[in-house]
């Protein structure tokens, strides 16, 4: 009756085991486990804020240079709190690029093979990533990273018993140097790979000017330095060569510790101060003295070495500078061979250096008026194209205030093609933040709801009238309907040319204009014939206005069926002008023929009266009434007999019926809202 499966001890275990296996674990990812897209907005940030890193590193470096000083006559000393300070400094820089390092093992790279269509495929196998890695950029990175400096400075140097500022300082420099290029190999390739993956290091013409100018800067910077290290160095080598013969002239004993600062309080050092010519035979404003200085003796002359950090660096900035945009003619160097070489060197950079600033910076300057640039050359093509065509100077005048307010208005900006080159879904997004606000200023359009307004706004698009501009004209078909958002029109009909008929009236923000396109919009059976206008529209001032089209008007009544309901159908005739001169024209026909049948009965009591009484000369015919209009008031006084007979007939002849045309609304052309123009009024019957 009942059948049991029994499962084996061993099968129900391993089955356990398997679910155990397959059930999911959920815990919380760590930054080491995770793989990063290289076209993320994170690595982005991290590229820019390393770039900076970079550049800061490339500053401090240099800064060494200016560790030796003289503290005295022929004394060279080395500044330990500059060190402190830019020892601490490019320890805190290192670690960037420490992070850097790890970053790169943890970001993912697009495969060769796979660039043949789109982005490519990325490879997130992190053995894949740290392979590639290994053989590509990782030992110019660890290069660049290594804190030599610092271990040169607070390990290497104090463990050496007879260590010289002089050699300390030329070892610090030869460190500095050497690892000077693998920092500048990582700073570029960052800057390419930048511009490759956004388009451009700074998103702003200024800042990319600024970035350039830094560089540039930068450059002066570290030329600054060593024309200050090499400067020292040369008045070193100055004063071992004065020492050397001196001492093989047996004239005084010279020794080379006594030119370093450790040996201030030897006591021999202020006896063969006082003795020897070394400082007289190195003094560059000697004009007798046998060693050139060239272009290191400025440094002298100026008191360089011997000022304080500050003072010392921006002359030194200064000079690099000047001679970088100079191109190093204001050097006169000597016949030292590596002071030649420097200067050949500092004429080939400042000449690359600053032509390329130029060209970056006007290249920047041009982004930021070639709007102004493409108006000026439209403008004078405009100018040009007018005077060949002789065109009235008024009508020459409008054009020129039209294409100034376009300018003003939209600096050149086609917004319509930068829209069309967005996805649909953005295009939406876009309209509905422009457009939604000012869509719902319009009176009949805050009657919608939002998907309705959502689909209006997608096909909305931009309008510009100059003051004195004629929108439309009365007669001619309407292609679209006008939103104002600011300004002001003027809206006139004659009534289809009636002599003695004007109405106008004043349209401003919230007021539309083209309405006739919303009864031909809501006919099925509608032809591609648009409807004609009943009022004149023209431009009181400068107007901003979003126009819709007829067929985008079309399709938004044939799509959306809540454009016919009655909400919207009293909204539109409430918010119309044209339904508004409608029912004045009716009720001021109703109001005089209301007064004309008051009068006519009037008279006929007052006919009725005359038979059976007789008349009276000295009695009135007519009752003067306050609330009659001038023309029945004119008529209250004494009138012939014939006058009151004739009066008498036109009161029976408003008596007779009237035949009414009734529309048949079960016709197929007429199922839908009753939007359409009313009959029109007969004035004359009033006259």
């Amino acid at each position: 009756m009942y059948n049991f499966n029994v499962y084996p001890s061993a099968k129900f275990i391993s089955t356990s085991l398997s679910l155990l296996q397959h059930r999911p674990v959920y815990q919380r990812t760590t930054w080491w486990d995770k793989i990063y897209d290289p076209n993320s907005e994170f690595i982005a940030k991290w590229n820019n804020l390393f770039l900076v890193t970079c550049m800061v590193s490339l500053f401090l470096d240099p800064l060494y240079f200016y560790v030796p000083y003289f503290c005295g006559p022929a004394c060279l000393a080395s500044n330990l709190a500059l060190s402190l300070i830019v020892t601490f400094l490019r320890t805190v820089n290192d670690c960037f690029y420490v992070a850097h390092i790890l970053l790169k093992f943890r970001t993912a790279f697009v495969a060769p093979n796979s660039r043949v269509f789109g982005k490519g495929e990325l490879v997130t196998d992190p053995k894949a990533i740290a392979l590639r890695y290994l053989k590509g950029t990782f030992v110019i990175d660890v290069a660049a990273m290594l804190p030599l400096p610092q271990i040169l400075i607070w390990f290497v140097v104090p463990a050496l018993t007879r260590a010289t500022t002089f050699h300390t300082t030329h070892t610090l420099t030869l460190v500095v140097l050497v690892q000077y290029v693998p920092r500048m190999l990582v700073m570029f390739p960052l800057n390419r790979k930048i511009v490759n993956s956004t388009g451009v290091v700074a998103r702003t013409a200024w800042s990319g000017a600024a970035y350039n100018i830094l560089l540039f800067i930068l450059a002066a910077h570290v030329l600054g330095a060593v024309w200050y290290l090499w400067s020292i160095q040369r008045m070193h080598t100055c004063w071992m060569q004065e020492c050397r013969r001196e001492r093989n002239a047996a004239k005084s004993h010279c020794n080379s510790v006594y030119f370093d600062s450790q040996s201030l309080k030897v006591p021999g050092r202020q006896t063969w101060l006082n003795r020897t010519q070394v400082l007289a035979n190195c003094d560059p404003r000697n004009e007798d003295l046998e060693f050139k200085f060239g272009l290191f003796s400025v440094a002298f002359t100026d008191d360089v070495p011997s000022a304080g950090f500050i003072e010392a660096y921006f002359y030194c900035l200064c000079w690099g500078l000047k001679n970088l945009s100079s191109y190093g003619q204001g050097m006169a160097a000597s016949t030292y061979i590596g002071e030649t070489l420097f200067s050949c060197s500092v004429c080939i950079m400042g000449l690359l250096l600053f032509s390329h600033l130029i060209g970056q910076i006007q290249t920047y300057l041009q982004s930021m008026m070639v709007r102004v640039e493409e108006w000026r050359i439209k403008r004078r093509d405009t100018e040009e194209w007018m005077q060949h065509r002789q065109l009235p100077e008024e009508l020459r005048e409008r054009i020129r205030r039209f294409v100034q307010y376009k300018w003003l208005a939209t600096r050149g900006v086609v917004e319509e093609a930068i829209l069309q080159s967005l996805p649909l879904d953005l295009r939406r997004e876009i309209q509905k933040h422009l457009c939604l606000g000012l869509v719902r200023r319009v009176h009949f359009f805050a009657q919608m709801d939002d998907q309705l307004l959502d689909a209006i706004c997608e096909r909305l698009v931009s309008s510009l009238s100059t003051k004195g501009t004629y929108i439309i004209r009365e007669g001619d078909p309407v292609t679209e309907m006008l939103f104002i958002i600011r300004g002001q029109l003027e809206s006139s009909t004659t009534y289809g040319g009636r002599s003695g008929f004007y109405n106008s009236i004043t349209l401003r923000l919230g007021d539309f204009c083209g309405e006739e396109l919303v009864t031909w919009a809501m006919l099925p059976t509608s032809t591609l014939n648009l409807p004609s206008s009943t009022r004149t529209v023209k431009a009181l001032t400068e107007v901003e206005a979003f126009a819709l089209r007829a067929d985008d008007l079309k399709y938004v009544a044939t799509q959306f069926k809540r454009l016919r309901s009655k909400r919207l159908q009293h909204a539109f005739r409430f918010y119309s002008h044209q339904w508004r001169m409608w029912g004045a024209c009716f009720i001021q026909v109703a109001w005089r023929r209301y007064k004309k049948r008051k009068m006519a009965e009037e008279l006929g009591r007052q006919e009725s009266y005359y038979y059976m009484q007789g008349v009276d000369e000295n009695e009135p015919l007519l009752i003067d009434y306050e609330e009659e209009d001038e023309a029945s008031s004119s008529a209250g006084n004494l009138q012939p007999l014939s006058a009151t007979i004739l009066a008498s007939k036109f009161a029976a002849n408003t008596r007779q019926k009237v035949k009414v045309k009734f529309v048949d609304h079960s016709s197929e052309s007429l199922k839908m809202p009753k939007m359409f123009k009313p009959e029109d009024p007969d004035f004359s019957a009033d006259m």
